[in-house]
């Protein structure tokens, strides 16, 4: 078994230690390879670069594993709530009855905003974005939680973390409320942590909106699959800025930031957008697919495939029953429902897609779940923040402590002009 990995060189042999994970991945440590040779390795998008050393997430994506701190994710969506898989991301254990019980009584208590920051939210436009305003809000956490700034004990980072995933939810729901100018409705005591969103999203003041338990299941379901999912961009980039040594609340904007964009927290909307136009083409759905394997079609099958999984998503698996037993429990009517459905059924029996792995991904049935819910589409990709927010947490703790931590500072190629005078500017 290899311990080191040769690389020549303009004639020179180097050799490098190389780095072997729980699961027996494979790394070689390259940490001194520009002091020793000069060069530097070049890795458009990072596909082949391990940016740290981690023990939250494990994803073996040819094989459709994904485990948190060890336990397979099926497990845990089968018997655990959101709130005790935050607990066990983050602390990297699962919790006992008396952790989950004082866990959940801060979340609970921490659920109201400042007064003050209220008006923050008179301070957006009413067609404010509300990944936009979850970003602001959060950094503007850290100004009014001072006394949470520093972090140096367990005691400390679990009213952080409960402060931080509490208030989350309420300036989702705020930030929907505000946009269709509807009274902004207090969190309940008595209500667990999905009920307690639902309530905020969609009660008003002269009705109590009560969740049918199937919806309630579902949702607390998609945020568990969301809860960590190894060093993507958003959580990366947590990573990146917690290297400076900013706080977490800082971090965990700048992931809100990153998750904003289309080709990482937005596909489970360009899935309901992709049903939306087939419903208003007037196509049918074979006709669709039949475009989508045309190459000269500018078509996409949006919601399949994914980057690291070259097998079935095992967070799809789960999902697509959830959808499954909720669209039946609630008996539900919709057009769009209808062809996604049909959607699946003819790609998972379509030998294009088979042979291409192209399987249904988390995306795909997250989208279907939240339309069913009620929820807009701006708010699809706020409920993925919410529900990765405990794996950010957990990545900005892990390099927090860690005594070798350094900045993050990646290089580049130049490959802008080389070395040239200065014109005057009569002679340009």
């Amino acid at each position: 078994m290899n311990t080191t990995c040769r690389i020549e060189l303009d004639g020179t042999s180097h050799e490098f230690p190389v780095v072997r994970g729980t699961e027996d991945e494979r790394a070689i440590d390259i940490s001194t390879l520009r002091d020793r040779t000069g060069y530097i390795t070049l890795d458009d998008g990072y596909g082949n670069t391990g940016s740290c050393r981690s023990a939250i997430t494990f994803i073996d994506g040819d094989r459709g594993i994904l485990r948190y701190r060890g336990i397979p994710i099926e497990d845990l969506a089968g018997k655990s709530s959101f709130v005790e898989v935050a607990w066990l991301v983050i602390f990297g254990r699962l919790p006992t009855i008396e952790d989950r019980d004082r866990f959940s009584a801060l979340l609970t208590e921490h659920s109201m905003l400042h007064h003050s920051m209220r008006k923050h939210f008179e301070g957006f436009p009413p067609n404010a974005h509300p990944m936009a305003i979850l970003s602001a809000m959060i950094n503007a956490l850290s100004c009014h939680e001072p006394d949470v700034m520093d972090i140096e004990d367990e005691a400390t980072l679990e009213v952080a973390a409960a402060r931080l995933m509490s208030k989350v939810r309420t300036i989702a729901s705020a930030s929907y409320k505000s946009s269709i100018g509807a009274p902004l409705i207090y969190p309940r005591m008595d209500l667990k942590y999905v009920e307690n969103f639902l309530h905020m999203m969609f009660s008003v003041p002269y009705r109590e909106y009560e969740p049918p338990p199937e919806v309630a299941r579902a949702l607390n379901l998609f945020l568990v699959l969301h809860a960590d999912h190894e060093q993507n961009c958003s959580t990366s980039t947590v990573r990146m800025v917690a290297s400076s040594q900013a706080n977490m609340y800082a971090s965990c904007s700048a992931g809100v930031c990153a998750l904003w964009g289309p080709l990482h927290g937005g596909a489970n909307v360009a899935v309901i957008e992709m049903l939306e136009f087939i419903r208003r083409s007037g196509m049918n759905v074979h006709e669709y697919v039949d475009r989508v394997k045309n190459k000269d079609s500018r078509l996409r099958l949006m919601g399949f495939g994914h980057r690291v999984y070259k097998n079935f998503d095992p967070r799809s698996k789960i999902l697509k029953q959830a959808a499954d037993d909720m669209l039946e429990s609630l008996n539900l009517s919709d057009p769009l429902l209808d062809i996604a459905l049909k959607l699946e059924e003819i790609a998972l029996n379509d030998p294009y897609f088979i042979e291409r792995k192209l399987y249904p991904n988390v995306d795909f049935y997250s989208g279907i779940i939240l339309r069913a819910v009620g929820l807009p589409l701006n708010m699809f990709t706020v409920m993925f923040a919410i529900g990765r927010m405990p794996g950010w947490i957990a990545n900005w703790k892990e390099l927090h402590d860690d005594p070798k931590a350094r900045i993050y500072r990646p290089r580049q190629v130049y490959v802008g002009e080389a070395k040239h005078g200065w014109e005057p500017r009569e002679d340009r």
